[in-house]
């Protein structure tokens, strides 16, 4: 996500380098005069809102780069990503919401900025208000949309973000299911990757995965951006004066803002910032009220939720956490996202443990979290150290989803035995985690905060 870049900016100022060092950074964005003459803009709000957009710039990247990782095209000169990132007015929480490219919107009066033709307000998908108008022509559409005051615009490209994941070291993420897009060439099985720039750029682009298409991008670009913080803000790289310097080189090549974010805004957020932690932020995606809504001469379209989004935009004009009073989750105890839902999945437990009762109360767990157990324990032939889960390979994203509620298990094929998955609970069993269903076609507009989508 090049939106993930324009961030690390902003925290990089939190190494307390010096005044001079910020201002030397400010020098090399270049700068885009993103409000002028803007009339009739919404009541500012508390808080800082930063609208942080990622287009889909190539024109520095290697020939290399661009056959590994499948950017070839030519762009499309629009927005790949758009978020509002609002700064809480006491600087100790973040909230990003993600703006679906989608969208349906309405761009206001203007002139073209490709044919210099004046056209009136007429509707879009939200990316493309960038095209027709660029940053000036964007800021006002999504300020009608949200009736949000946008303070600062930050715009990066793909290269950016390349460097300045690398020069990072990476970034780690996990998954729960296979991630396979062919048109980016992300290829991932279920497990821990640590993810470096041209890696990271599949992952964050990819749209082709499951069926959620561009909200399940939004997903898993905030959960990167969320990654994103801790690696920067825990891996001492803004106290290494060295580390600071070449993580500033890197990200500031591609970086676009207004002029009004400068070295005084740097100082005053890095200062802020220096104890920030993926607990203070919090993410979400706007409410969606009707999916493939059709527009003519503009195909299916995002229509946001009326009465959902105002409550989710109220919000940031008052400075108030999206989560409200919500208690924080401990992340160990949060649900683990599965590929099959659990109650599509029948499976019988038989105790290899030689503890009396033990295969009874794992298929009460199992049944608690939603899997059709066969509510029949049995007493398994031979004891094992470790729980293990026998599936036909015809239903391996069963046994996968199965295997992600019992920590430690290992799952074991027997070809032919059919759509009924067996557990053999062993001696080093510990417990049964609960497991999350999502629905690609469902959208997920629900509130996480950035500890609970970290590995």
């Amino acid at each position: 996500m090049r939106a993930v870049t324009t961030l690390s900016v902003v925290v990089l100022a939190s190494a307390g380098i010096g005044h001079a060092v910020v201002a030397s950074l400010d020098a090399g964005i270049a700068r885009i005069d993103a409000f002028k003459d803007m009339k009739n803009r919404p009541r500012a709000g508390h808080g800082m809102n930063v609208l942080l957009v990622g287009t889909d710039g190539r024109d520095k990247l290697s020939e290399q780069d661009r056959r590994a990782y499948r950017l070839g095209g030519a762009p499309c000169h629009c927005t790949d990503t758009m978020m509002i990132v609002h700064i809480a007015e006491d600087r100790e929480r973040a909230t990003v919401v993600s703006l679906p490219r989608d969208s349906y919107a309405e761009v206001p009066a203007h002139v073209d900025q490709n044919t210099g033709q004046r056209h009136g307000p007429h509707p879009v998908k939200l990316n493309a208000a960038y095209a027709e108008g660029g940053p000036q022509l964007t800021i006002r559409t999504v300020e009608n949309m949200t009736h949000v005051k946008i303070d600062h615009y930050l715009e990066v490209d793909f290269t950016s973000f390349m460097k300045t994941v690398d020069v990072l070291g990476g970034v780690k993420v996990c998954t729960a299911t296979p991630l396979k897009d062919r048109y980016t060439g992300l290829d991932l099985a279920p497990g821990t990757y640590t993810l470096r720039g041209g890696q990271a750029l599949q992952y964050v682009r990819a749209r082709h995965v499951d069926g959620a298409s561009d909200l399940g991008r939004m997903k898993r670009q905030q959960r990167f951006l969320a990654a994103l913080l801790d690696k920067a803000t825990s891996s001492g790289v803004l106290l290494n004066p060295m580390r600071f310097r070449d993580v500033t080189r890197a990200v500031l090549g591609s970086v676009r803002a207004d002029a009004g974010f400068g070295t005084d805004e740097l100082l005053d957020l890095g200062r802020a910032m220096r104890n920030f932690s993926p607990s203070s932020s919090e993410f979400t995606t706007v409410p969606i009220g009707r999916m493939d809504y059709p527009v003519k001469g503009i195909g299916s379209t995002l229509k946001w939720d009326p009465a959902k989004a105002e409550q989710l935009f109220g919000a940031l004009r008052e400075d108030k956490p999206l989560a409200g009073g919500q208690p924080r989750r401990d992340p160990a105890r949060t649900p683990v996202p599965v590929e099959v839902s659990p109650n599509t999945i029948r499976v019988q437990v038989a105790n290899g443990s030689g503890t009396v009762g033990l295969a009874k109360r794992i298929d009460a767990a199992l049944a608690a979290t939603g899997f059709a157990t066969t509510r029949r324990p049995v007493t398994a032939p031979a004891r094992v150290a470790r729980t293990v889960v026998f599936y036909d390979p015809r239903w391996d994203r069963s046994a996968r989803s199965l295997a992600a509620a019992l920590p430690g298990s290992e799952l074991r094929a027997v070809p032919g035995q059919g759509p009924l998955l067996k557990v053999t609970a062993g001696a080093e069993f510990t417990t049964v985690r609960k497991v999350r269903f999502d629905d690609p076609a469902q959208p997920d507009q629900s509130v996480v905060r950035g500890n609970e989508v970290t590995c």
